[in-house]
């Protein structure tokens, strides 16, 4: 089995589109495994490959995509995801200037 690989998908609700040009990082522990910007379609096809099983941090920075506009609420999402065995994990996120919601994609 090949080692996992990790990608998003961010939409602005508050517009109903992508949210392009959004900064996303991908860290285990204190150390950064992937770092990149959605595209015009609000997706990061591959942050990161070749992962190993274990904790991982995926920080969105609201503030900074939102920051093109009206001020956010909330600057910077964190998610904590637990990586297994399995081949590919999708993390996609909806945000909006005051919330947000994510969930395990396909």
């Amino acid at each position: 089995m090949a080692a996992p690989t990790l990608s998003t998908h961010v939409l602005d609700t508050a517009t109903g589109r992508p949210a392009a040009g959004l900064a996303v990082t991908l860290y285990r522990g204190s150390e950064v495994v992937g770092s990149a910007t959605t595209d015009a379609d609000g997706r990061i096809r591959e942050l990161a490959t070749g992962l190993a099983k274990g904790t991982y941090r995926l920080e969105f920075d609201l503030g900074g995509y939102f920051a093109r506009g009206e001020p956010a609420f909330i600057t910077r999402v964190a998610l904590d995801v637990e990586l297994g065995e399995e081949d590919h994990y999708h993390v996609p996120l909806l945000v909006s200037r005051f919330g947000c919601v994510s969930y395990r994609g396909s």
